[in-house]
């Protein structure tokens, strides 16, 4: 089978690059094409286009590189049609994707695949209407979407369970190998000392959460390391501009799980990053900046479908973790809610709710269901 894959961030890439594992292992003739990154071109197949060449954020970002976006996307959609895929799969990165899909189902019969859905269960849920008429198979990584496609808007879709729950428990099973090592090598402090930072992978995030994060993380420097996961694609000159004149150390990128079984606790910014921070039970606070805090706190309230925006709480169905967001992002509530985790009676509760979570989510292993789905789907005889 000819599969074509669209990713558009480190996320989407580490987990198109597990679904293309699973996809080769149950079908010995796969080939593939694809928009994403390195973990993806390691599994063989072309790269067409590095999603580090894509993934902008935020409204003035996209309208100032929106010629380059009009231009991979104009790419994508030939290169589509000229390969002539058996299925395409797109995994989140929506405002891409979904225009990728209306233009495949226009244009012939090849099937579109959806691995990892779209958040319109917490904004713009009018997608429902594009997905309904241009994805024919929606496979979903998170429990609750399957109410809210199922039960609200009657549009079937499979749950392959969490491909984070495998990934995390996979490094956890071998973590205390080389652990000495990376401590040494990466000259961090002891096991358990270590504030880990998780400011995003986009620039702009970074350069909107950082500062604040950093600012919190230095009234606790006598006694903890503060350090900083470094996203792929980001150069270490990047974060020099923010870390400069505080007590923070930038690990590169691929270091983000090892970093977390070190740490005592995490700033965290919303994302698959709280989720995983959850599953390697280091207490957290999601942090979020916005523009127009007092603004968007008030449309938060309004604008929002759900109560929550980490996916801990979101699976959870309750409040797991605490969530400083818009107006609530500030650097006092940041150190408050940080030493309420280091130790003490509120640090014990997260640690119960994360059990919740991991209950939750289950122990199927997402990437290979997806396969599985996905060939079940073509009619692959590996599938049966």
């Amino acid at each position: 089978m000819k599969y074509y894959l669209i990713a558009g961030e480190a996320s989407g890439d580490l987990h198109a690059s597990r679904l293309m594992s699973q996809l080769k292992a149950h079908d010995p003739q796969a080939r593939f094409r694809y928009f994403g990154g390195d973990l993806m071109a390691a599994e063989g197949g072309t790269l067409v286009k590095h999603y580090r060449d894509m993934a902008y954020m935020g409204f003035v970002p996209v309208l100032l590189h929106l010629p380059t976006i009009l231009r991979n996307m104009s790419m994508c959609k030939q290169d589509i049609s000229q390969w002539q895929p058996d299925i395409v799969i797109l995994v989140d990165y929506p405002g891409f994707n979904l225009d990728v899909a209306k233009y495949v189902k226009g244009h012939g019969q090849t099937p579109v695949c959806y691995y990892i859905s779209p958040k319109i269960w917490a904004w713009k849920e009018y997608r429902i209407r594009r997905i309904k008429r241009d994805v024919d198979l929606m496979l979903s990584i998170l429990p609750f979407e399957k109410d809210f496609y199922e039960g609200k808007h009657h549009y079937p879709i499979t749950y392959v369970g969490n491909p984070t729950m495998e990934e995390v428990s996979a490094f956890r099973a071998k973590a205390e190998m080389g652990n000495d090592d990376f401590l040494r090598h990466n000259v961090l402090s002891p096991h358990g000392n270590i504030i880990a930072v998780l400011c995003g992978s986009r620039r702009q995030e970074i350069k909107d959460n950082l500062p604040a994060m950093l600012q919190a993380t230095d009234a606790f420097s006598a006694h903890y390391q503060a350090v900083i996961a470094g996203a792929p694609g980001i150069e270490a000159d990047y974060y020099a501009q923010f870390t400069r004149g505080h007590h923070a150390k930038v690990l590169p990128a691929g270091n983000t799980y090892q970093l977390l079984y070190n740490a005592r606790a995490a700033l965290v910014t919303s994302g698959t990053a709280t989720l995983e921070t959850a599953l390697m039970r280091v207490p957290q606070v999601v942090c979020y900046e916005t523009p127009l805090p007092a603004l968007i706190g008030w449309l938060r309230k309004r604008v929002l479908s759900v109560k929550y925006i980490s996916l801990v709480d979101l699976i959870a169905d309750s409040q797991v973790v605490s969530e400083l967001v818009a107006d609530t992002f500030t650097v006092d509530n940041i150190k408050r809610e940080l030493s309420a985790i280091l130790s003490g009676p509120a640090r014990e509760k997260m640690l119960r709710g994360y059990d919740v979570v991991a209950q939750k989510l289950g122990d199927s292993v997402a990437p290979e269901q997806a396969a599985l789905r996905i060939l079940s789907y073509l009619g692959g005889d590996s599938a049966q």
